[in-house]
């Protein structure tokens, strides 16, 4: 697997004949190892232990509907509402984060309504905070504390 630059976090990979599995703590059960979920389960433990949000408010691969197409969200965290807080859009290392990826985050993005946006492949990260009124973005440094977005 290619390094990334996300914390390092605990994890428990085995095998199941040719494929790799590792534990998914939200899905309470073992998954394929691809490329895009050694990313994905990156970002999971990133924002429980770093950025605070409460693991019962992730959700991952969420089914939604889009142009009579049903698509699937790779991660979304809610908010303490249960309203969409944080779309997530994980591509595998070797995938760069382009306008494509980001238009498709911003597509999906449209019927989820989420007010902050995070793109990562592992090694590059990009966050926005989204004014649906105003139909605007905000580039942000980092991904915000959970606690930060919950306060009234």
């Amino acid at each position: 697997m290619q390094e990334l630059n996300l914390p390092p976090f605990e994890y428990k990979v085995t095998q199941s004949g040719e494929n790799l599995l590792i534990w998914d703590i939200l899905r309470r059960k073992h998954v394929v190892l691809t490329p895009e979920e050694w990313v994905r389960q990156h970002v999971v433990h990133y924002l429980i232990q770093h950025r605070g949000y409460p693991k019962g408010l992730l959700s991952l691969e969420q089914g939604h509907r889009y142009n009579q197409r049903q698509k699937r969200t790779d991660l979304v965290a809610l908010g303490p509402d249960g309203q969409p807080l944080l779309l997530v859009e994980c591509k595998r290392p070797t995938v760069p984060i382009t306008a494509a990826v980001a238009m498709q985050a911003a597509t999906y993005n449209q019927t989820i309504g989420a007010p902050l946006l995070l793109l990562t492949n592992g090694v590059s990260h990009f966050c926005w905070r989204v004014n649906f009124a105003e139909r605007t973005n905000e580039r942000l440094a980092e991904v915000p504390l959970y606690e930060t977005l919950t306060q009234p």
